[in-house]
């Protein structure tokens, strides 16, 4: 490290690489396998990150290692119980497995401490319709009663 870095805070190593930005970079390309790769080295630098974590499990879903996802995701929850993108990550794959009670449970927890920032309305408002079909389907299920079927 140059004395003028050390001096006035730059980068350690200018050459490295910052697997995590590279990871996101590569999942928005498309590129899920790589950005799997670069993820799993920013994990080695961060071990037990959650946000790299979640990045993982985005990766794992879209190349459709779903079981993997899920596994990764529940990882999150047992250190930050309160992670809402485990709790909406969670809520998707398990309702594409058809475990509608538990995709409302998830979605609820992540809508009791929603995300903020630019892009996080769209993902609220997806949520929360998607719990209003989940629950309006799930009383229809069973009628006559105040409580979803099965619970």
């Amino acid at each position: 490290m140059s004395l003028w870095n050390k001096l006035f805070g730059g980068p350690a190593d200018p050459d490295s690489v910052d697997y995590y930005r590279e990871g996101l970079g590569l999942l928005r390309a498309g590129k899920f396998h790589e950005a799997l790769t670069s993820f799993r080295l920013a994990l080695k630098e961060n071990p037990g990150d959650p946000v790299v974590l979640q990045q993982i499990a985005i990766a794992y879903t879209r190349i459709g290692m779903t079981e993997e996802a899920a596994k990764t995701y529940r990882h999150v929850l047992k250190s930050q119980p309160d992670s809402s993108g485990a709790h909406y990550g969670l809520a998707f794959i398990y309702l594409r497995g058809g475990q509608r009670e538990d995709a409302a449970r998830h979605l609820r927890a992540f809508l009791e401490s929603p995300p903020s920032g630019a892009d996080a309305e769209e993902h609220i408002a997806h949520a929360r319709s998607t719990l209003a079909q989940l629950t309006g389907d799930m009383f229809e299920q069973n009628p006559g009663t105040d409580r979803p079927h099965g619970g």
